[in-house]
């Protein structure tokens, strides 16, 4: 682009000092947007480039999945496109609130764009596909990618925007790491990811791309003898302990979906700890309630109690399963007992006065009187029996 060129795309608005050609490299097509050839094998210097998101394609097995996993395989085998890929996002997000804060915060990004211009390059490198044509393989500013691709979609453009990218001779995981931990705090699973990706990268082991699910590549890590060493070379990326690294390793444990779940959410890490504990045929039930009903690790430690530290049971009558809903239930009312345990007489009463106009308020107020009273007769039953 000629440096006398107007400013006409936010997505363009930077220094064409960078645009300079190395001669040993192909030079670049006059037009941005044709095919851009990929660089000769001798080329080692790194170097900025404009593509298109079209001409750009994530890394499938990237530790942070950004794109929702219903949409991953349709986009990933090639049968929709990036801008189909973010219409989708944007139609799910209206389906599931679950979607929405990522979409929001990338949208958000878009829109800087056009005050801000691009701040940093997304970095990669040239791949050759199946048909003979390169892509521009994503190493680290997937979130600029979709960014644009999603101001795209919601604004419905017909022009592909530019974006500046930066050609590198070795992408590694270990800048992918370090990329999204200093662009946002990963969630449990997300680290557990992380932490699989670069013991993985240390043992030479790459994903198959014939793999359906990607989170099969990560719980490799899991199976593998570590050698002298490796652990050490870890802990300065991902700035945690050993035995921590190894506990968020142990969530790769769970399904696949319940570790979407895990992640869509950003449950911590000590709850899905405390999940662990439970049987396994327990761990949807509980994940589903542990998001429904905002529960703790402390919480989920309570539920996972043996059962006859509840009840007066003889020792030798069978215990009922772990997980049960008058646990999750025990656990709120506990809560909000020891909330107005802990207030004073007139901030008791006020909180009384505001649960009670909650209550109404949602039209719940009959059915959950009904509850309480039901309850309190159980109570009174119980405590007759004591005495």
């Amino acid at each position: 682009m000629s440096p006398s060129r107007k400013r006409s795309n936010a997505f363009e608005d930077f220094p064409t000092v960078e645009d300079q050609s190395v001669a040993h490299q192909t030079p670049q097509p006059a037009d941005p947007g044709q095919q851009q050839p990929a660089p000769s094998a001798a080329a080692a210097v790194e170097r900025i480039e404009r593509l298109k998101p079209s001409q750009m394609f994530p890394d499938r097995f990237q530790p942070r999945h950004l794109l929702p996993a219903p949409i991953r395989p349709a986009f990933f085998s090639g049968r929709i496109d990036c801008y189909e890929a973010a219409a989708e996002w944007l139609a799910l997000s209206h389906q599931e609130a679950s979607y929405r804060p990522e979409l929001e915060r990338l949208l958000a990004m878009g829109g800087s764009f056009d005050e801000h211009g691009q701040i940093k390059p997304i970095t990669g490198a040239w791949n050759q596909i199946s048909d003979g044509s390169y892509l521009f393989l994503i190493e680290t500013g997937e979130r600029r990618f979709w960014a644009a691709c999603l101001k795209v979609a919601a604004n419905r453009l017909k022009d592909e925007p530019l974006l500046r990218v930066e050609v590198v001779s070795h992408p590694t995981r270990q800048r992918q790491v370090l990329e999204n931990r200093h662009a946002e705090t990963p969630s449990a699973v997300g680290q557990s990811c992380e932490i699989a990706s670069l013991i993985l990268a240390e043992l030479n082991i790459q994903p198959d791309t014939n793999l359906q699910d990607e989170f099969d590549y990560f719980r490799l890590a899991r199976t593998q003898r570590m050698p002298a060493g490796l652990w050490e070379r870890i802990t300065p990326i991902m700035q945690l302990s050993r035995p921590r690294m190894v506990q968020l390793l142990n969530l790769l444990q769970m399904p696949t979906a319940l570790l979407e779940l895990a992640d869509r959410y950003r449950l911590p890490e000590r709850a899905l700890r405390e999940l662990l504990q439970l049987p396994k045929e327990q761990w949807e039930r509980a994940l589903r309630s542990t998001i429904q009903n905002n529960l703790t690790s402390e919480d989920l430690a309570e539920i996972a109690k043996p059962t006859s530290e509840y009840s007066n049971r003889p020792a030798h009558s069978a215990p009922s399963p772990n997980f049960q809903p008058g646990r999750v239930a025990t656990s709120g009312l506990r809560r909000f007992a020891n909330v107005l345990g802990d207030l004073d007489e007139i901030s008791r009463e006020q909180a009384l006065d505001e649960v009670a106009d909650e209550l109404v308020g949602t039209h719940q107020a009959e059915g959950i009187m009904n509850l309480l009273d039901e309850l309190a007769r159980l109570v009174q039953i119980r405590l007759r029996q004591q005495r």
